[in-house]
């Protein structure tokens, strides 16, 4: 009964309390599903939740954040969270665009004026744009080698960026590309005059109430931090991995493209104002424009995303890109037949997903931590928690 008010609040949107409800509510069957994934090895635990744009629907914990200690999962463990910072620099470009300070159809080289030298590989000026950045059809080329792993701010991966080689003339192709990012990012910090993690932390993570999340883990965030694990390929058993270097040391550039970490709850918060439209507890955050580029496929008729191989369905049609965002255009079976059309959202490479329908105006937030699915977004941990979650939902309406 308490869950069915709940969902009735939800849809009606007569509600104005907190976000996290004393008590953390619980949708029947997550738990079973996700327990089945410990009891597989497929995963050491998990925190889940389902929210709507003003109430959380559940909250659980499972299993463990270190095998070793014995240390258990908690609301607070903080995971790194990948690619599912690219929604999150998706969202910074959109508040600068809200604010008059740019448009993202802008070539980059009014804010990089490096840009203006880069050639496609026909030899033609490049003149990228903002959103062909975010949206992985810039052809740009990544950074990599020593340079880029010694540059200590996204400034000095610039050149490094500029030296590569393009990939393709620009909106030809969709490819996923992680200085296209990172390069969005540095837009950030031009046009604002601060730091890419200042400007989250001021304009986004403090206002949201997003305390643990962060690009630069302190003495105290390592100590809820959980442990990543690979699943051995011959023995089933899960081994412990080392921490990705590149992300989270101080003297490390703030990357956009993967380099958060963050809690389920406060990523949730994140979700809950995409939900509600770029609004959250009264505050709005991006205006109803700002929010089209999110959740619509600004890529056309291009095949996008990481299902295009025959081995996952061949399903790159079924798939848009928003500016940061992956935008389901067409539900297939697995992780997405239980989503509507127009659910977006991310995914990190370590498993962590979250995934916003806003036909049936719910965000599903899976915090796990395991570096070798052959493809995260395709886990059957993420499609057994969202089936759950989805299942209870349809039977308390």
């Amino acid at each position: 009964m308490r869950l069915l008010s709940s969902l009735l609040i939800l849809l009606t949107g007569h509600l104005a309390s907190p976000p996290l409800v004393a008590g953390d509510p619980k949708l029947p069957g997550i738990s079973d599903a996700m327990e089945s994934m410990v009891r597989n090895r497929e995963i050491a635990g998990a925190v889940t939740m389902v929210v709507g744009p003003r109430q959380v629907l559940h909250l659980e914990t499972t299993g463990y954040a270190d095998l070793a200690a014995q240390r258990s999962m908690r609301k607070d463990t903080l995971f790194w969270i990948a690619s599912m910072t690219k929604p999150i620099t998706g969202v910074a470009v959109l508040m600068l665009q809200d604010e008059g300070k740019l448009q993202v159809s802008d070539l980059v080289e009014k804010y990089l004026p490096e840009f203006a030298t880069l050639k496609t590989p026909s030899g033609k000026p490049a003149r990228l744009t903002i959103a062909e950045l975010l949206n992985h059809t810039s052809g740009l080329g990544e950074a990599t080698g020593p340079s880029a792993q010694n540059a200590r701010t996204l400034a000095e991966l610039v050149p490094i960026w500029l030296a590569a080689p393009m990939q393709f003339e620009p909106g030809q192709q969709w490819r996923y590309t992680q200085s296209g990012i990172n390069a969005a990012g540095r837009i950030v910090e031009v046009v604002s005059g601060m730091t890419f993690d200042r400007f989250l932390k001021k304009r986004l993570f403090g206002p949201l109430g997003m305390k643990h999340t962060t690009f630069y883990l302190t003495a105290s965030d390592k100590a809820h931090l959980v442990t990543a694990y690979s699943k051995n390929k011959d023995t089933g058993e899960l081994e412990p991995v080392p921490p990705r270097p590149e992300f989270g040391p101080r003297d490390r550039p703030p990357q956009g493209n993967g380099g958060l970490y963050s809690t389920a709850p406060d990523y949730a918060r994140f979700c809950q104002m995409l939900l509600n439209g770029g609004q959250y507890r009264g505050r709005r955050y991006l205006s109803s424009e700002a929010m089209g580029y999110l959740t619509t496929s600004q890529t056309g008729n291009l095949p996008t995303g990481f299902f295009q191989g025959a081995n996952f369905g061949s399903r790159g049609n079924h798939y848009g890109w928003g500016l940061g965002t992956c935008v389901l255009k067409t539900p297939h079976p697995g992780v997405a037949e239980m989503l509507s059309p127009g659910t977006f959202g991310h995914g990190g490479a370590w498993g962590t997903q979250a995934w916003m329908d806003p036909v049936r105006g719910v965000a599903y937030v899976l915090m796990v931590q395991r570096s070798n699915f052959p493809n995260s977004d395709a886990s059957e941990v993420r499609r057994a928690f969202q089936a759950a979650a989805a299942q209870a939902l349809t039977t308390a309406h």
